[in-house]
């Protein structure tokens, strides 16, 4: 089968007043039809640059993307039918034009007209809960209503790759099951392609076939995500304290992610040797903090993350 996206040698450098700035270094990539891909990195590592480029919204400086087996550059009207996009932020919609009608637009500028349109636009309001808003302006909408009508207005077309660029940035917990759910069903059950930027890892780590992480504009792991997840050759540690306690009362290596629940706090990290291990517990003991428990884990895609990218690096 043809992939979904081919990128070869893809690289973007950005030119002023006799500097260079490389955003995307000789990127290769295929994404198979039908998957979800994690396309993760940290801030400015060239994640949104790379998704424009995919959109024909930036030219790259060198190197090949295909759709659907059909070429950006040299094929834009076939590969732009590929295609739709949820960027991030709430410019994927008009404000002052009401529910429906922003639907009805977007899917009118892709070709589509008459009952079909409004049928599909239709089913797609009311399984994202905005049919009774549909005469509403968006403008009066919640942050995670807006971005669910983006969602909708990006697939009235029924396109069979579908980028997510951060989709639920500034949502809350329901709003953002829901882009969760929607997410899964439209590569599981509809066979879409859906590659999905996001800072939030236990949700990239539950809905993605695939990871693929970009840092400095260069790409430093392409798996499926259980292999992804098996790779790293360190030891995995949880350990449990009773009460809450912050990174800086812990002095807990950089490696290690701290998570509050239920009344205690979770420390989870690599532990390349016994003796680290053995140094932590006796400096939680020396600070009289009340030990619940110590066990050897799998690691979490945050955790595999930070250790590809650098301890450097902040999760957000």
């Amino acid at each position: 089968m043809t992939p979904a996206i081919e990128i070869h040698g893809l690289s973007k450098i950005y030119r002023s007043k006799g500097r260079t700035q490389t955003a995307v270094k000789s990127l290769d990539l295929t994404v198979p039809a039908g998957q979800v891909l994690a396309f993760l990195g940290p801030n400015g590592a060239g994640k949104t640059t790379t998704i424009k480029m995919i959109c024909g919204l930036i030219t790259p400086t060198s190197g090949q993307i295909c759709l659907n087996g059909f070429d950006v550059a040299r094929q834009p009207r076939q590969a732009r039918r590929q295609i739709s996009a949820v960027l991030e932020g709430t410019r994927n919609i008009y404000w002052r034009i009401p529910t429906l009608e922003n639907v009805l637009y977007f899917g009118r500028l892709r070709g589509l007209h008459g009952k079909a349109l409004h049928e599909r636009a239709e089913r797609l309001l009311r399984e994202l809960n905005l049919w009774d808003r549909r005469s509403d302006e968006p403008r009066h909408f919640s942050r995670g209503m807006q971005q669910k009508l983006a969602i909708a207005c990006a697939l009235v077309t029924d396109p069979p790759i579908v980028l997510l660029d951060e989709p639920t940035l500034g949502l809350d917990v329901q709003a953002a099951k829901t882009v969760e759910e929607w997410v899964e069903k439209l590569a599981h059950e509809q066979g879409k392609t859906v590659v999905i930027t996001t800072h939030q890892l236990d949700m990239a780590q539950k809905i993605s076939d695939r990871v693929a992480i970009i840092n400095k504009g260069e790409l430093i792991a392409d798996q499926p995500t259980r292999e992804l997840l098996s790779a790293p050759q360190k030891e995995y540690y949880e350990i449990k304290v009773e009460g809450h306690y912050d990174r800086a009362q812990l002095h807990c290596p950089e490696a290690f992610t701290v998570a509050l629940e239920n009344g205690h706090t979770v420390i989870t990290g690599p532990v390349p040797h016994p003796d680290m291990l053995y140094g932590l517990l006796y400096s939680f003991r020396a600070q009289s903090l009340p030990l619940l428990s110590v066990a050897r884990v799998e690691p979490n895609l945050e955790e595999v993350f930070i250790e590809l990218c650098g301890f450097e690096v902040s999760i957000q």
